[in-house]
């Protein structure tokens, strides 16, 4: 079947559509649609042949469903005619099922081992920067026909030295500009990023080394502690716009260390529902709240729906100030708080054009930090010892 008779799709679709090679490599700035057009690409393959098994990995189920599942869910329900070839969507399993027998499957694998478990006709690794080489090899040999990869390229890593540049590999470069679905006020906010390594990856799609992070280390794990265990439980809010998130962190404080979890980072939120995601994750009038202080009217809205939220302090050095806080502390992160993680991996100090780090963030990926620096300017004690800074991303079962 014709793609445009499905969905509209991009050069970017077409670039995928038309490798030869058994591997395409798709390294992109961010919003170039690489992601979304892959998924594309895979249910048009899963139409057009009965029977094929496509396999989408993601680094964890958070990531996926933040990442291709979502766009998979979104492409589907934007076209009546993949409906009728695809009524079949198991959301516990997230497995979509096509009429023709062909199944798109989405998972992830804790380690090799977990790896060398079943095999399939197609394979796509979304966000593979996530993935360790190890679990990449184990999928690549078992996978029959095609393999797809994708990333953002803050750093080099596995993919530029053991896959670009073999035989029947084929690198496709893109960014924003490949897209014609976003809006003009979302290609000018990617063009105008100020700092030059983070333009480069994230506005042109090349391979960057990004220096100057103000986070170089935290954890990723899977729970925070009880709040029982806690000596502190704050939440901190910072209100988004319609392309920008709106982002709902709860900070806690245990062990001598802060321990982070996401309750909300999504663009499009009003203040009504802020207030049903702040009550369905059990928040009431007894905690304390910290918000945006430039936003009093979303404040006092919210609070017309029975909670306690607080302005954050502001002056001349708050964000400094809020972020030194933080810094004296180790930080741990949920593994579902993927908007915050990936905001800590981008967040960095501004960099004048002598290559010399000012004391100044970047004012962008900022809006789930934000909501932590927030509770960290009016609710902690900045006594703590950093810990180094060394960039490290941890993870502890």
């Amino acid at each position: 079947m014709n793609e445009n008779e499905v969905f509209e799709v991009s050069d970017l679709f077409m670039a995928n559509k038309e490798a030869k090679e058994r591997t395409v490599v798709n390294q992109g700035g961010t919003s170039s649609g690489k992601t979304y057009s892959i998924m594309q690409l895979l249910f048009e393959m899963a139409m057009n042949e009965p029977d094929l098994v496509v396999t989408i990995v993601g680094q964890d189920i958070p990531n996926l469903k933040k990442g291709a599942y979502r766009d998979a869910k979104t492409i589907l329900n934007r076209s009546p005619i993949l409906q009728a070839w695809f009524p079949y969507l198991n959301e516990s399993d997230r497995v979509i099922r096509c009429i023709n027998g062909s199944v798109l499957e989405f998972t992830s694998f804790k380690d090799e081992q977990d790896a060398k478990s079943g095999k399939r006709d197609v394979l796509f690794i979304n966000e593979c920067d996530g993935i360790v080489y190890g679990i990449y090899w184990q999928l690549d040999m078992r996978t029959r026909r095609k393999v797809f990869l994708d990333y953002n390229p803050s750093a080099r890593f596995w993919v530029h030295d053991s896959v670009i540049g073999r035989d029947n590999v084929k690198l496709i470069i893109s960014d924003h500009r490949c897209n014609p679905f976003l809006s003009k006020e979302e290609h000018e906010k990617i063009e105008n990023i100020e700092d030059y390594e983070l333009w480069k990856v994230y506005a042109r799609g090349k391979t960057g080394k990004l220096k100057g992070l103000i986070f170089p280390e935290f954890r990723i794990v899977d729970r925070v502690p009880e709040v029982l265990d806690c000596k502190g439980n704050w939440y901190g809010l910072d209100f988004g716009f319609s392309n920008d998130p709106s982002a709902l962190e709860n900070l806690r404080l245990a062990h001598g260390e802060l321990w982070i979890d996401e309750l909300l980072f999504e663009a499009g939120y009003d203040n009504p529902m802020i207030a049903k995601i702040m009550k369905s994750n059990g928040i009431t009038k007894r905690d304390v709240v910290i918000a945006d202080c430039a936003e009093p009217k979303s404040i006092a809205e919210i609070n017309s729906f029975g909670f306690r939220v607080e302005p954050s302090s502001k002056g001349a050095d708050s964000v400094n100030n809020g972020l030194q806080i933080l810094q004296r502390y180790k930080i741990n992160v949920t593994r579902r708080s993927t908007g915050i993680i990936q905001e800590m991996k981008r967040y960095k100090w501004k960099v004048d054009k002598n290559g010399v780090m000012l004391n100044v963030p970047i004012d962008v990926w900022n809006h789930g930090i934000d909501a932590i620096r927030y509770v960290a300017l009016k609710k902690l004690s900045a006594r703590r010892v950093s810990s180094g800074a060394k960039a490290t991303y941890m993870e502890v079962d």
